[in-house]
């Protein structure tokens, strides 16, 4: 169990200007490089900014609420606070330098294109004022740049980079929490300009749609921390095969964590390391955590990740627009239980299962012919872990569009699907409740059960042999 290191307050010397450490996606105290930069130089201010310019989903704003209110009594343990502020990271930072005399602003680096953009527009300003900007590797195993082809160009294809990312050896070790941390009084004209976490607006209010999310889910570092030691003490062994089960809680649970920088790829990946015991089931895991930074490695190489089909022939696909139809796969009601209970699942609680994220995936791109770029879009908004690379990333593999992506051919079929991995349907039963007294031979297809079929239960919204032909087609079309 992590437990936060004790801090004392100490006295800021008037003699020394302070340092900003920008907290972004990597809230937390521990393994954060630019944090302990920051401690090393002197007082410390804890920024954190809510930039309009980087909008979140929902449930992405009910995580960071908790978050936010996690890491700034983190921060309050150790005698410091989060200042936070809302607005335009530019102008913030400007001020806000202006203000303390901040003689340095530190941060973690981040690697979508519009991050990317801000951080080196914001760090050629300061270094035009005189102020030292400094950015750190703390999200990743390796940086983006680090991991290459023998000609120096960007891996395309997952297994040749995680053999190269193996042989580069075990990532650096985690770092501890600073251990003494001066941290810089509030100036009166600052506090003036700070707001409370509750001041943000992250929370539903009109519709409190976020009860499974709390029945589910506490963010912040202690808990992650506390969800990887019971993964590894208790889920490591038996993970490679029961992984695929959705009604089994053999995953880590760890993803909106990660998202969220609650802990870092490091971290996870020693602490799962450190079991010794190198069997398949610790490097099946380690490679789902490799698969996340491939992920941000893409968009590193390829900005558009989140927009443009990677593989250029899918421009043409002609992809169909039906309204009705995407609104019945939203709302979980497609009339295939094992879709119709993982888009429930998400809906409650913010996460789904990932080979149930495949299956659902599969269906609206290809037995639905829907453009996988609304089903980012929902993604995007109503999960927890919703990840500017991964979620675009996982959606392009899904619909045949993405590098080393799944062949366009491969369509799950629904049933099949439910029958092999939720055999008895628990899974299905538990989120689809109006079908839960059906027999196991008619869990997945509830339309077979004849006179005992459950009223209430939509019929299937698409004939599976005719999508899967109308997929086919189009995708030869190409």
């Amino acid at each position: 169990m992590m437990t936060l290191p004790a801090h004392r307050k100490t006295v800021t010397l008037p003699d020394r200007a302070p340092t900003i450490m920008w907290f972004r996606d990597d809230l937390r105290l521990m393994d954060n490089p630019a944090l302990c930069d920051a401690a090393a130089r002197g007082p410390v201010i804890c920024l954190y900014i809510h930039d309009p310019a980087f909008p979140l989903g929902g449930a992405e704003k009910w995580w960071l609420h908790g978050a936010l209110t996690a890491l700034d009594h983190d921060l309050g343990a150790c005698g410091g606070r989060l200042w936070i502020m809302a607005g335009d990271s530019r102008e913030n930072l400007s001020w806000l330098v202006g203000q303390t005399g901040a003689e340095a602003v530190v941060w973690n680096r981040r690697y979508g294109p519009h991050a990317r953009q801000v951080d080196a527009d914001i760090k050629a300003a300061l270094k035009a004022r005189g102020i030292d900007a400094c950015s750190h590797p703390g999200n990743m195993l390796h940086e983006p740049w680090q991991v290459r082809t023998k000609q120096g160009t960007p891996f395309r294809v997952f297994t040749p980079w995680w053999r190269a990312v193996q042989a580069m050896g075990a990532p650096l070790p985690p770092l501890p929490a600073p251990v003494r941390t001066t941290f810089a009084p509030v100036p009166p004209a600052v506090a003036d300009r700070l707001v409370a976490v509750p001041d943000l607006a992250l929370l539903p209010v009109r519709t409190d749609w976020a009860g499974g999310l709390r029945g589910q889910w506490q963010p912040g570092e202690a808990a992650a921390h506390a969800r990887l030691d019971s993964f590894v003490a208790e889920q490591v062994h038996g993970y490679a095969t029961r992984r695929e089960l959705p009604a089994q809680p053999a995953t880590s649970g760890l993803s909106p964590y990660l998202r969220f920088g609650h802990v870092s790829a490091r971290q996870i990946w020693h602490a799962v390391d450190a079991t010794g015991q190198g069997d398949q089931d610790t490097a099946c895991f380690l490679s789902e955590v490799g698969w996340r930074d491939f992920a941000q490695s893409t968009l590193f190489d390829f900005p558009d990740l989140g927009t443009t089909n990677l593989r250029s022939e899918f421009n043409s696909m002609p992809w169909r627009h039906d309204p009705a139809a995407l609104r019945a796969w939203q709302a979980g009601k497609t009339g295939y239980p094992i879709i119709d209970a993982g888009m429930r699942e998400l809906w409650h609680t913010g996460w789904m299962h990932n080979r149930v994220r495949m299956i659902v995936a599969s269906f609206l791109t290809k037995h639905l012919l829907t453009d996988w770029r609304a089903g980012a879009a929902w993604f995007a908004d109503t999960l927890v872990d919703a990840d500017a690379a991964s979620n675009p990333f996982n959606w392009q593999w899904v619909a045949g569009c993405g590098l080393d992506a799944a062949p366009y051919f491969r369509i799950f079929n629904p049933v099949s699907q439910g029958e092999k991995f939720d055999p008895a349907g628990e899974y299905v039963r538990k989120w689809v409740p109006e079908i839960a007294r059906l027999p196991d031979k008619y869990i997945h297809a509830p339309w077979k059960a004849g006179s005992v079929a459950p009223a209430g239960y939509p019929p299937p919204i698409v004939d599976l042999a005719g999508g899967r032909a109308r997929a086919l087609a189009a995708w030869k079309s190409l």
